[in-house]
C-alpha cells in the first residue's frame, strides 16, 4: 500500500487564474492606457502602426467625466482600426472614493476653471494607480509592454522617467514577469501631437472635467488647454463646446 504523500509533497495545482503568459503575442503586443482624450487617442493609433496586437485597458476609477469619456473613447477606437491591429477594449475598475473623500474629480463641485494653474487638475497617484491595474493584466496576457501619453513638461511626481524606470522594475519582480512601460509622446507637447495626428478624427476624443451631456464644457481647465493647442498648431478645433471661451483680460 503506498503511503499517503504529505500536502507540502502534492503536486502543485494550476493558477487559480485561466489567464497566463500568452507565447503568441510575446515582443508584438502592447497594452496602452487610454483615456480618449488627445493624448492617448494618438498614442493608440501610432502604437497601431508599430505592433499587430494592441490592447486598449481603459480604467474606471468614478471620476464623474467617465461615461461620456467612454463613449468618445468607443467611437474613435472603432474609427482608426481599419487595420484591425487594436483589440476590443477592455474596461477595468480602480474605484478611488474610498481615498479620494470629496475630491472634485468625483463630485464635480470646485472643478478647476479656465484661468487655473495646470498643477490644480493633479489627481493624487493617478499614473500610479493605472499602472498597477495594468501591470496586472500585462502579466496574465503575456504583454510585456504598457503603454501610456505623459506629454513634455508634465509636472506631476509620478510622471517623470524615474518614475516609470522604478515602476517597471517594482512591477517585474512584483508579479515575476518583465514589463516595461513606454512613453514615446514624452518629449512633444500638446501641440506637438495635433500636428502629428495626420488626419486623425481628433473631434472623436474628449478632454472635459465638467462636461454638459456629451459635450466639452468649454470652461474647465483641460477645455481651455485644448483650445489653446489647437490655435497654438494653427488648425481648426473640431470640438463641440457648449461655452464660448473666456474673454482674456
Amino acid at each position: 500500500m503506498r503511503a499517503r504523500r504529505s500536502r507540502s509533497e502534492e503536486t502543485p495545482r494550476a493558477p487559480l487564474h485561466p489567464c497566463t503568459p500568452a507565447p503568441l503575442q510575446q515582443g508584438n503586443a502592447v497594452c496602452v492606457l487610454v483615456s480618449g482624450g488627445l493624448d492617448s487617442a494618438v498614442l493608440a493609433h501610432a502604437m497601431a502602426r508599430r505592433h499587430p496586437h494592441v490592447f486598449p485597458l481603459y480604467v474606471r476609477a468614478g471620476l464623474r467625466w467617465e461615461p461620456v469619456e467612454e463613449y468618445w473613447l468607443r467611437r474613435f477606437l472603432r474609427a482608426i482600426n481599419a487595420g484591425g491591429a487594436i483589440r476590443p477594449l477592455t474596461v477595468a475598475r480602480l474605484p478611488v472614493g474610498d481615498v479620494y473623500g470629496a475630491h472634485w474629480s468625483l463630485t464635480g463641485r470646485g472643478v478647476p476653471g479656465a484661468r487655473s494653474a495646470d498643477g490644480a487638475v493633479y489627481l493624487p497617484g493617478r499614473n500610479l494607480l493605472l499602472l498597477s491595474k495594468a501591470a496586472v493584466f500585462c502579466a496574465l496576457h503575456g504583454i510585456p509592454a504598457v503603454a501610456m501619453g505623459p506629454l513634455k513638461g508634465n509636472p506631476f511626481p509620478d510622471a517623470t522617467p524615474a518614475f516609470f524606470r522604478g515602476f517597471a522594475r517594482l512591477a517585474g519582480r512584483a508579479l515575476g514577469f518583465p514589463l516595461r512601460v513606454l512613453t514615446p509622446l514624452a518629449r512633444l507637447s500638446k501641440t506637438q501631437v495635433i500636428r502629428s495626428a495626420n488626419g486623425l478624427p481628433l473631434g472623436l476624443t474628449f478632454s472635459c472635467m465638467r462636461p454638459v451631456g456629451r459635450r466639452h464644457c468649454g470652461a474647465c481647465n483641460k477645455c481651455q488647454e485644448r483650445r489653446r493647442a489647437f490655435r497654438a498648431a494653427g488648425l481648426p478645433d473640431p470640438t463641440a463646446y457648449a461655452a464660448r471661451p473666456a474673454r482674456r483680460r
